[in-house]
Protein backbone atom coordinates (compact mmCIF):
# COMPACT_ATOMS: atom_id res chain seq x y z
CA UNK A 1 0.00 0.00 0.00
CA UNK A 2 2.55 2.30 0.71
CA UNK A 3 4.26 1.78 -2.52
CA UNK A 4 1.13 3.61 -4.18
CA UNK A 5 0.32 6.06 -1.49
CA UNK A 6 3.87 7.72 -1.18
CA UNK A 7 5.53 6.73 -4.20
CA UNK A 8 5.53 10.57 -5.73
CA UNK A 9 6.42 12.39 -2.11
CA UNK A 10 9.43 10.24 -2.16
CA UNK A 11 10.59 10.41 -5.07
CA UNK A 12 10.21 14.52 -5.24
CA UNK A 13 12.40 14.18 -1.88
CA UNK A 14 14.95 11.93 -3.31
CA UNK A 15 15.29 13.71 -7.29
CA UNK A 16 18.17 16.00 -6.08
CA UNK A 17 19.88 13.26 -4.73
CA UNK A 18 19.71 11.16 -7.64
CA UNK A 19 20.90 14.44 -9.83
CA UNK A 20 24.21 14.34 -7.70
CA UNK A 21 24.99 11.50 -8.21
CA UNK A 22 24.92 11.16 -11.98
CA UNK A 23 26.49 14.13 -12.23
CA UNK A 24 29.35 12.19 -10.47
CA UNK A 25 29.33 9.02 -13.02
CA UNK A 26 27.75 6.91 -10.33
CA UNK A 27 25.34 4.31 -13.15
CA UNK A 28 22.24 3.32 -10.96
CA UNK A 29 23.18 -0.68 -11.00
CA UNK A 30 26.06 0.65 -8.67
CA UNK A 31 23.89 1.78 -6.48
CA UNK A 32 21.53 -0.74 -6.17
CA UNK A 33 24.39 -3.13 -5.65
CA UNK A 34 26.04 -0.94 -2.66
CA UNK A 35 21.95 -0.77 -1.04
CA UNK A 36 21.70 -4.09 -1.18
CA UNK A 37 24.77 -4.50 0.44
CA UNK A 38 24.53 -2.17 2.99
CA UNK A 39 21.23 -3.23 3.98
CA UNK A 40 22.41 -7.12 3.91
CA UNK A 41 25.34 -6.07 5.84
CA UNK A 42 24.17 -3.82 8.66
CA UNK A 43 21.38 -6.42 9.41
CA UNK A 44 24.19 -9.36 9.77
CA UNK A 45 26.61 -7.31 11.45
CA UNK A 46 23.67 -5.98 14.11
CA UNK A 47 20.64 -7.41 14.63
CA UNK A 48 22.34 -10.62 15.82
CA UNK A 49 24.26 -8.96 18.33
CA UNK A 50 21.16 -7.14 19.59
CA UNK A 51 22.09 -4.00 18.83
CA UNK A 52 18.60 -3.13 16.78
CA UNK A 53 18.74 0.82 17.18
CA UNK A 54 22.01 1.11 15.57
CA UNK A 55 21.05 -1.74 13.13
CA UNK A 56 18.17 -0.03 12.13
CA UNK A 57 19.89 3.43 11.37
CA UNK A 58 22.44 1.70 9.04
CA UNK A 59 19.89 -0.73 6.98
CA UNK A 60 17.57 2.75 6.74
CA UNK A 61 20.52 4.96 5.43
CA UNK A 62 21.29 2.51 2.81
CA UNK A 63 17.53 1.19 1.78
CA UNK A 64 16.54 4.18 -0.01
CA UNK A 65 19.12 3.43 -2.34
CA UNK A 66 15.98 1.35 -3.76
CA UNK A 67 14.28 4.69 -4.72
CA UNK A 68 17.34 6.40 -5.70
CA UNK A 69 18.47 4.29 -8.15
CA UNK A 70 14.79 4.09 -10.21
CA UNK A 71 15.11 7.77 -10.35
CA UNK A 72 18.42 7.75 -11.54
CA UNK A 73 17.74 5.03 -14.19
CA UNK A 74 14.52 7.54 -15.36
CA UNK A 75 16.45 10.89 -15.58
CA UNK A 76 19.43 9.07 -17.23
CA UNK A 77 17.38 7.23 -19.28
CA UNK A 78 18.46 3.86 -18.91
CA UNK A 79 15.43 2.34 -17.41
CA UNK A 80 15.76 -1.21 -18.34
CA UNK A 81 14.91 -5.05 -18.05
CA UNK A 82 17.88 -5.53 -16.53
CA UNK A 83 18.18 -3.42 -14.28
CA UNK A 84 14.45 -4.20 -12.62
CA UNK A 85 15.87 -7.85 -12.24
CA UNK A 86 18.56 -6.67 -10.21
CA UNK A 87 16.90 -4.31 -8.26
CA UNK A 88 14.07 -7.31 -7.24
CA UNK A 89 16.87 -10.16 -6.98
CA UNK A 90 19.36 -8.01 -4.79
CA UNK A 91 16.12 -6.62 -2.67
CA UNK A 92 15.46 -10.51 -1.75
CA UNK A 93 19.43 -10.67 0.21
CA UNK A 94 17.93 -7.29 2.09
CA UNK A 95 14.68 -8.51 3.37
CA UNK A 96 15.97 -11.77 3.63
CA UNK A 97 19.00 -10.59 6.09
CA UNK A 98 16.61 -7.89 8.30
CA UNK A 99 14.40 -10.97 9.29
CA UNK A 100 17.59 -13.08 9.61
CA UNK A 101 19.16 -11.24 12.24
CA UNK A 102 16.57 -10.83 14.09
CA UNK A 103 15.81 -14.25 14.35
CA UNK A 104 20.05 -15.34 15.17
CA UNK A 105 19.76 -13.13 17.67
CA UNK A 106 16.39 -14.53 19.26
CA UNK A 107 17.98 -18.21 18.62
CA UNK A 108 21.25 -16.87 20.66
CA UNK A 109 21.20 -14.25 22.80
CA UNK A 110 17.63 -12.68 22.87
CA UNK A 111 16.41 -16.87 24.52
CA UNK A 112 13.26 -16.36 22.44
CA UNK A 113 12.48 -19.34 20.23
CA UNK A 114 8.60 -18.39 19.85
CA UNK A 115 9.94 -15.36 17.89
CA UNK A 116 12.59 -17.25 16.09
CA UNK A 117 10.30 -19.00 14.88
CA UNK A 118 7.92 -15.89 13.60
CA UNK A 119 11.20 -14.02 12.15
CA UNK A 120 11.77 -17.43 10.21
CA UNK A 121 7.91 -17.63 8.95
CA UNK A 122 7.85 -13.87 7.81
CA UNK A 123 11.15 -14.35 6.33
CA UNK A 124 9.62 -17.77 4.49
CA UNK A 125 6.41 -15.66 3.66
CA UNK A 126 7.52 -12.66 2.52
CA UNK A 127 9.78 -14.30 -0.18
CA UNK A 128 6.85 -15.83 -1.44
CA UNK A 129 5.06 -12.52 -1.98
CA UNK A 130 7.07 -11.34 -4.71
CA UNK A 131 7.31 -14.87 -6.21
CA UNK A 132 3.86 -14.94 -6.30
CA UNK A 133 3.64 -11.87 -8.59
CA UNK A 134 6.40 -12.68 -10.50
CA UNK A 135 4.84 -16.42 -11.38
CA UNK A 136 1.48 -15.20 -12.16
CA UNK A 137 3.56 -12.04 -14.59
CA UNK A 138 5.55 -14.98 -16.35
CA UNK A 139 1.75 -16.74 -17.23
CA UNK A 140 0.15 -13.32 -18.12
CA UNK A 141 -1.74 -12.17 -15.53
CA UNK A 142 -1.53 -9.60 -12.68
CA UNK A 143 -0.93 -9.87 -8.96
CA UNK A 144 0.28 -6.25 -7.68
CA UNK A 145 -2.64 -5.79 -5.26
CA UNK A 146 -1.98 -6.38 -1.27
CA UNK A 147 -2.04 -5.25 2.43
CA UNK A 148 1.46 -6.34 2.89
CA UNK A 149 3.89 -5.53 -0.35
CA UNK A 150 7.71 -5.15 0.67
CA UNK A 151 7.19 -1.68 1.48
CA UNK A 152 4.77 -1.68 3.52
CA UNK A 153 7.19 -5.18 5.07
CA UNK A 154 9.56 -3.04 5.72
CA UNK A 155 8.57 0.53 7.24
CA UNK A 156 6.70 -1.74 9.60
CA UNK A 157 9.85 -3.76 10.69
CA UNK A 158 11.81 -1.33 10.56
CA UNK A 159 10.12 1.26 12.81
CA UNK A 160 9.35 -1.36 15.32
CA UNK A 161 12.86 -2.79 15.27
CA UNK A 162 14.63 0.38 15.98
CA UNK A 163 11.60 1.78 18.53
CA UNK A 164 12.73 -1.56 20.37
CA UNK A 165 16.49 -0.65 20.50
CA UNK A 166 15.96 2.55 21.36
CA UNK A 167 13.51 2.93 24.04
CA UNK A 168 13.60 -1.08 25.40
CA UNK A 169 10.47 -1.48 24.50
CA UNK A 170 8.91 -5.02 25.70
CA UNK A 171 9.37 -7.93 23.67
CA UNK A 172 5.87 -8.07 23.09
CA UNK A 173 5.84 -4.86 21.00
CA UNK A 174 8.24 -6.35 18.49
CA UNK A 175 6.32 -9.85 18.74
CA UNK A 176 2.93 -7.92 17.70
CA UNK A 177 4.79 -6.29 14.50
CA UNK A 178 5.58 -10.14 13.78
CA UNK A 179 2.08 -11.30 14.03
CA UNK A 180 0.81 -9.08 12.09
CA UNK A 181 3.28 -8.82 9.20
CA UNK A 182 2.94 -12.68 9.09
CA UNK A 183 -0.94 -12.46 8.63
CA UNK A 184 -0.59 -9.79 6.53
CA UNK A 185 2.02 -11.49 4.01
CA UNK A 186 -0.34 -14.59 4.11
CA UNK A 187 -3.60 -12.55 3.38
CA UNK A 188 -1.64 -10.78 0.91
CA UNK A 189 -0.49 -14.02 -1.11
CA UNK A 190 -3.91 -15.46 -0.63
CA UNK A 191 -4.64 -12.05 -2.46
CA UNK A 192 -2.74 -12.97 -5.18
CA UNK A 193 -3.68 -16.73 -5.91
CA UNK A 194 -7.29 -15.45 -5.75
CA UNK A 195 -6.62 -12.88 -8.08
CA UNK A 196 -5.17 -15.00 -10.53
CA UNK A 197 -7.62 -17.62 -10.19
CA UNK A 198 -10.25 -15.27 -11.27
CA UNK A 199 -8.22 -13.63 -14.13
CA UNK A 200 -7.62 -17.61 -15.57
CA UNK A 201 -11.26 -18.02 -15.03
CA UNK A 202 -12.11 -15.59 -17.21
CA UNK A 203 -9.64 -16.18 -19.45
CA UNK A 204 -11.13 -19.84 -19.88
CA UNK A 205 -14.61 -18.36 -20.83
Amino acid sequence: MLNHVARGVVARVFTPVARGLLRLGLPPDAVTIAGSAGVTAGALAFYPRGEFFVGTMVITAFVFSDTVDGIMARLSERESSWGAFLDSVLDRFGDAAIFAGLALWFAGGGENLRLTALCVGCLAVGAIVPYARARAESVGYTADMGIAERADRLVAILVATGLTGLFELPVIVLETVLWLLLIGSVWTVIQRVRAVHRQSMVSMT
